[in-house]
């Protein structure tokens, strides 16, 4: 069972990551929160603000994991892939810094 600590924790978590990580689609920002994919992304890397090891390669690795889908399905896609390079630096900056919170 996961503790109220715990979720109130991913949860401002995912706030910042949607406010602040975007996807590029024809050079419009699309913000995590908007695409609803910023609850699912940290509760991927919370772990890693939980043991303290924040890495950029192993964001790198949850980003290539999460599958984002397109044209109603018909096409699944890395979130990785659609991250611009800043908002991947971004996002571990992000980390580092909620962990230091």
């Amino acid at each position: 069972m996961v503790n109220e600590q715990t979720t109130q924790t991913v949860e401002s978590l995912a706030a910042e990551i949607g406010e602040n990580i975007y996807i590029d689609v024809a050079k419009w920002h699309l913000y995590l929160a908007d695409a609803h994919l910023h609850t699912v992304l940290a509760e991927k890397v919370y772990p890693m603000i939980e043991n303290e090891e924040v890495s950029e390669d192993a964001v790198i690795e949850i980003l290539r994991q999460i599958s984002v889908s397109l044209g109603g399905g018909r096409k699944e896609v890395p979130l990785l892939e659609l991250l611009p390079m800043q908002c991947q630096m971004n996002l571990v900056d992000l980390l580092e810094e909620f962990l230091k919170k």
